[in-house]
């Protein structure tokens, strides 16, 4: 072999390796923002089956409160039936989380409620479920942080276009809080 032709077959070997390690390591991240999707989900069905569990200790307690628990069963099963985009579902757990405060409110003005043994446990496993909820949101959120980096860095950037990799969407259930600083005076003029 002439060397001339080994410097041009040099550098396309080793731009070919570097499109199969770029591309692979794609591939990795897609699988695990995937996977991390599906510890969500996992935790979300554990969620939607505690829920009518919940709605039925408090419905024994709350007679009145029809409309809560009609509010509640149908933002569970809109939560449950959503199989859309990240936001969507983004959208319906949004719902879910709010009917459910609600619901966890109605149930603390009632004492005898609050001190039955069977709503306390609910309310604790419904409690470990939302940290686990919590925890998968995190990892697939930065699954999804580290995909949308190379998908969007140069040179990844080039190889995720030309095999279509997409940005992911974030799981953001809770609508980020804008907090401003606090205004603190120690003198007497408002």
């Amino acid at each position: 072999m002439s060397m001339p032709l080994v410097f041009p077959l040099g550098f396309l070997f080793f731009l070919l390796i570097w499109v199969i390690v770029v591309y692979n390591g794609l591939v990795k991240i897609r699988q695990m923002v995937r996977e991390s999707w599906s510890g969500i989900d996992t935790e979300l069905k554990r969620r939607y089956d505690l829920i009518p569990n919940v709605v039925e200790v408090v419905k024994g307690y709350a007679t009145h409160e029809k409309e809560l628990f009609t509010a509640v069963t149908e933002a569970r099963n809109q939560a449950v039936a959503s199989t859309g985009d990240t936001s969507s579902q983004a959208k319906d757990e949004r719902h879910l989380v709010t009917s459910m405060r609600q619901l966890l409110a109605v149930a603390e003005s009632y004492p005898d409620l609050k001190a039955s043994k069977h709503y306390l446990d609910l309310q604790d496993e419904l409690s470990n479920t939302e940290d686990r909820i919590q925890a998968a949101r995190r990892f697939f959120n930065a699954n999804v942080r580290d995909l949308n980096t190379k998908v969007e860095s140069f040179p990844s950037n080039l190889i995720a276009s030309l095999f279509n990799f997409e940005k992911e969407d974030f799981f953001e259930v809770e609508k980020a809080v804008i907090r401003n600083v606090v205004d603190i005076s120690f003198t007497d003029n408002p």
